[in-house]
């Protein structure tokens, strides 16, 4: 190994050093790496500690130093916290842990919960014109973890979670711009802002005029 190489390995391995990892929040976006922490540090090498994802049966378990369960993406840290290198869907759920000193005696146990959702994709906005009205659909595939609003001028205008936003004449006569945007707890996406125009209904006029005697 050259002293260049050299140098650069030992640069990588003190940032490595310095990593730490993110600790896990409630709702993650797929692909996030993060830490189930435990309360307190578990020095002693001796003690067994298992991880139990109780909505998969994944479980991770070391005892006497050795890893019992090997689970792929699943990492159990020195000091019995438990990393996760990618979540994904599967992983959301409830997790248990447990810790007994090489006595045996349970010395910490309890759970936590996260919620995995995929990235929320770019909608996109339909309109459907009809007798001088408009409804404008917001456009997201097939998804059941999301929530639409609709904008007006970038001003939000509904928030019921309903993909059509109906337009009277006189609103689409207004020729202001609107969107929508999809969001579930971990990420949101806003469409491209359109301005519906429809025909102008032009009613006959009738003219009276009085007949002579």
């Amino acid at each position: 190994m050259t002293c260049q190489h050299s140098l650069l390995f030992l640069f990588l391995s003190g940032f490595a050093a310095l990593y730490v990892a993110e600790i896990c929040k409630t709702n993650l976006l797929e692909g996030t790496s993060c830490t189930f922490e435990l309360p307190t540090k578990n020095t002693d090498k001796s003690n067994e500690i298992k991880w139990v994802h109780l909505s998969g049966d994944a479980v991770i378990h070391r005892k006497n130093r050795w890893m019992r369960k090997n689970i792929p993406g699943l990492k159990m840290e020195e000091d019995g916290s438990l990393t996760f290198e990618s979540v994904s869907l599967k992983n959301s759920g409830r997790y248990t842990y447990t810790v007994f000193n090489k006595e045996g005696t349970q010395i910490d146990a309890g759970e936590k919960e996260i919620k995995v959702y995929a990235n929320a994709p770019k909608p996109t906005v339909k309109i459907n014109n009809k007798d001088g009205n408009a409804t404008l659909t917001c456009d997201f595939g097939v998804r059941t973890d999301l929530t639409v609003s609709w904008y007006k001028e970038d001003n939000i205008i509904q928030n019921e979670n309903n993909p059509n936003l109906l337009l009277t004449s006189a609103q689409v006569q207004e020729n202001k711009p609107y969107s929508c945007s999809v969001s579930n707890a971990a990420s949101k996406e806003q469409s491209d802002s359109i301005t519906v125009l429809c025909e102008s209904f032009l009613f006959p006029v009738r003219s009276f005029v009085k007949s002579s005697d």
